[in-house]
């Protein structure tokens, strides 16, 4: 059994967010950094890129809507051209400021409502592949497993990763519950332990109504504004550890796949 942990970051200048994030990074194995526009800025983006590059961890990208004040969460009406070039822009700069720390993208991980948006709008998921794969085919995009952004990247050529959660609740049909649904976030430690066991040792995840879904994942998140996150990321290593799952970044080899 193999695993990558990956986690948002980059998303706060605040110095308490950016000392739990560095508490996070020995854990992990994969950080999708925000690219100043739904958060973070240039500065931010730096420091961060530096870090993980210290913690050796795999560096991504993670472009969202223009929307400092919903944190990228609500819903903006763009056609795919547009969001082609929102994505293009923010793989772009992200790229540009890990070559000024010596290294390069791994992997492209879109942000929230606009992840949520491709993974059910085929339109959308195949614009998020085309602007991933004319920055750089190299690069692997994270995507919620089963979804239209999976199948968008196969079809683009592109080396993919199927994305499941540690800290959200899912629906019947296998998409996240939406954040502005009560228990739509778990922060109960025990119960986000259990899901990542279940997920990456058994293959399924229990449904928000008790219903056990099928679930394939190459890599599971869990977000860094989550309340406890570093707790959390500390727990979640230790107990894969103990269950014999291999944590180790897609783009070290052996999990990434082109369809």
């Amino acid at each position: 059994m193999r695993i990558d942990l990956n986690c948002d970051m980059g998303e706060s200048a605040e110095a308490e967010r950016l000392a739990v994030e560095e508490r996070i990074m020995p854990h992990v194995t994969s950080v999708n950094i925000a690219c100043g526009v739904h958060a973070g800025n240039p500065e931010v983006m730096r420091r961060t890129v530096r870090l993980a590059r210290q913690y050796h961890l795999s560096v991504g990208a993670h472009p969202g809507f223009a929307d400092v004040e919903g944190m990228g969460r609500r819903s903006l009406s763009l056609p795919p051209d547009a969001v082609e070039h929102l994505v293009a822009h923010q793989v772009g700069a992200l790229a540009h400021i890990a070559a000024l720390e010596g290294g390069r993208l791994t992997h492209v991980k879109p942000h929230g409502v606009l992840y949520n948006m491709a993974a059910g709008d085929r339109s959308l998921a195949e614009a998020i592949a085309r602007a991933v794969a004319a920055i750089d085919r190299r690069l692997v995009l994270y995507g919620l497993a089963g979804s239209y952004l999976v199948e968008a990247a196969r079809e683009a050529g592109l080396a993919i990763a199927e994305e499941a959660f540690a800290d959200r609740a899912y629906a019947s049909d296998g998409t996240l519950v939406p954040r502005d649904r009560p228990g739509s976030l778990i922060q109960d430690e025990l119960a986000v332990i259990a899901q990542v066991l279940r997920i990456v040792c058994e293959g399924v995840v229990r449904s928000f109504d008790g219903h056990d879904l099928p679930l394939r994942a190459d890599t599971i998140c869990l977000h860094g504004d989550t309340p406890g996150a570093d707790r959390l990321a500390r727990l979640i290593r230790r107990a894969l550890d103990g269950a014999g799952v291999l944590v180790a970044a897609v783009s070290s080899g052996g999990m990434s796949h082109e369809g």
